[in-house]
């Protein structure tokens, strides 16, 4: 038997350390921070690298690291470094994510289908660019940026000011010293992740998440209000397309530039025209995405991991999963994604249907009370034996969640519903 150590506080570390504790082989799931919801938290920092390793290495832990921003820091180097087993991508590696220009210019070289694009440093020079198109773009931080880094625009006065709030106001400080300016593609978007031991890559299941704050996809871009999986929208023809020329091409294409890629390696993928595009690469589960994927998994999520490891996912069996769709429906605080209050106490868990499962991403226990301590703060997340009864199924468990400042979209899953 072994103990994990889960890092981070999320919706999705939730969703990680609940499947992972359901394996055989593991005893203790410690989560460093955790949440309101996680069990046997460790009031560690995830940017302490020290005292996380440390504390693995005190308990004999295996680590899964659920977050970017560690891995853009190097935690994995660092383990692997005190030989301690832990899951997820070099630092190298990671620049998929933490680098939106260097993942650009890597799709580049390698032919990875992608919309056109241009970097700049300098204001006045991006700006003249703008003018000089006619179509319309999006204009993207380099760095990380808890996923609100991107500015999808309409025409050249919202590029112009998307450039000014990256470059001038320096809403995202340092991670946007640069920019991509690149092509607006307009289709459908999906998510598609894979899980990688460096040479062969196993699909996950496919979802699609809901960026917009608001209904009809409106309002500025959040970490995700909700996600559904499987998606109808990538069918068998579309997987077998993006598996090939995007997920094992990027893995590929890593290993032949002296990178070993291991881990989750989540595509954004827009579709026009049939065709995938790359918005953008994570190197890591997708927060909602994890929760409805990990809700239909019927595997040992622990033995895949330990194979991505060890570079064995050849050997492993085909990942099986629940013929049920799942939808997860994120309950926000008022306000969200600018400022929100905190503190509010939150009731209903007990009311919750079976078959439902709340995690908890921005939450916090205060005296045997569970308190929002976020933006997003729950993940409802249903099973159903189709998508609408998944959807219906979430909702109803949303309906017995109550706190004064609660927030969600009412269309999770809506956009499945027009392909079946």
């Amino acid at each position: 038997m072994v103990n994990v150590l889960v890092i981070g506080s999320g919706g999705r570390e939730h969703a990680l350390s609940w499947k992972l504790s359901q394996s055989s082989k593991v005893e203790i799931v410690f989560t460093a921070p955790g949440n309101g919801g996680t069990l046997n938290n460790v009031p560690i920092d995830i940017f302490d690298l020290d005292a996380l390793a440390e504390f693995a290495q005190k308990n004999n832990c295996f680590t899964v690291v659920g977050p970017e921003d560690p891995l853009a820091a190097g935690i994995v180097d660092k383990f692997n470094k005190l030989n301690l087993k832990v899951f997820g991508p070099s630092q190298k590696a990671a620049q998929l994510e933490s680098s939106k220009i260097w993942a650009k210019d890597f799709m580049k070289r390698n032919n990875i289908p992608t919309a056109r694009f241009e970097i700049f440093d300098d204001v006045q020079q991006a700006q003249d660019y703008v003018k000089s198109l006619d179509y319309n773009v999006v204009v993207k931080a380099d760095g990380l940026a808890a996923g609100k880094g991107v500015i999808v625009c309409n025409g050249n006065d919202e590029a112009i000011s998307a450039i000014q709030t990256i470059l001038v106001k320096k809403t995202f400080g340092d991670a946007g010293n640069r920019i991509i300016i690149e092509e607006r593609i307009d289709g459908i978007e999906a998510s598609y992740i894979a899980l990688s031991d460096g040479d062969v890559a196993i699909p996950m299941a496919t979802s699609q998440d809901h960026k917009r704050i608001f209904d009809n996809d409106e309002g500025p871009n959040t970490g995700g209000m909700g996600a559904y999986s499987p998606t109808p929208i990538i069918d068998d023809a579309l997987a077998k397309i993006i598996q090939e020329e995007i997920i094992e091409k990027t893995i590929h294409a890593m290993k032949n530039e002296g990178i070993t890629f291991k881990g989750f390696l989540y595509a954004g993928i827009m579709i026009r025209d049939g065709k995938p595009y790359v918005l953008e690469y994570n190197v890591r589960m997708g927060d909602p995405e994890c929760q409805p994927i990990t809700m239909r998994m019927d595997f040992d999520l622990y033995d895949y991991f330990v194979a991505s490891i060890d570079g064995t996912l050849s050997s492993m069996p085909k990942a099986s999963w629940k013929s049920q769709s799942a939808v997860c429906v994120v309950l926000a605080s008022k306000g969200y994604p600018e400022s929100y209050s905190k503190n509010d106490e939150i009731s209903g868990f007990d009311s919750v249907p079976e078959g439902a499962f709340v995690f908890h991403a921005g939450t916090k226990k205060s005296d045997g009370k569970i308190l929002s301590n976020g933006g997003r703060v729950l993940g409802v997340t249903a099973l159903g034996d189709t998508l609408n009864s998944a959807i219906k199924n979430a909702y109803a468990a949303t309906e017995k969640i109550s706190w004064s400042q609660k927030f969600n979209r009412k269309d999770i899953g809506k956009k499945g519903l027009a392909y079946l």
